[in-house]
C-alpha cells in the first residue's frame, strides 16, 4: 500500500460537476486505485509509449475517461479533467 493520495485539480466543483453520481463515485474509486500505485500510476494509460506528464484512462467500459496527473514530488494523484459520452 502506497502513501499515494489522490485529490482534484483545480477542484472537485470545477472536475466534477454537473456529472452523474454513479460517473463521479467512479472517477473517485479509480483515483483511489490509482494512489495506491503510488509511483507506477505514471505509467498507467495513455500515452503507452512513456511515463509521467498528463495521462488518459478509460472509465465505465470506454464510455469516458479520466485525464490525470501522477505528481511523485507531491506523492499525489490529480484528476484534471472527466470526459463522459453517456
Amino acid at each position: 500500500m502506497s502513501d499515494w493520495t489522490w485529490g482534484y485539480n483545480p477542484s472537485e466543483e470545477h472536475v466534477a460537476h454537473g456529472f452523474p453520481p454513479g460517473v463521479v463515485a467512479e472517477v473517485e474509486r479509480l483515483a483511489v486505485e490509482l494512489a495506491a500505485l503510488g509511483p507506477d500510476a505514471a505509467t498507467v494509460g495513455r500515452p503507452i509509449d512513456r511515463d509521467g506528464g498528463l495521462r488518459e484512462f478509460d472509465i465505465l467500459n470506454g464510455r469516458g475517461f479520466i485525464s490525470f496527473l501522477a505528481v511523485p514530488r507531491q506523492q499525489c494523484v490529480y484528476v484534471c479533467n472527466i470526459t463522459w459520452y453517456g
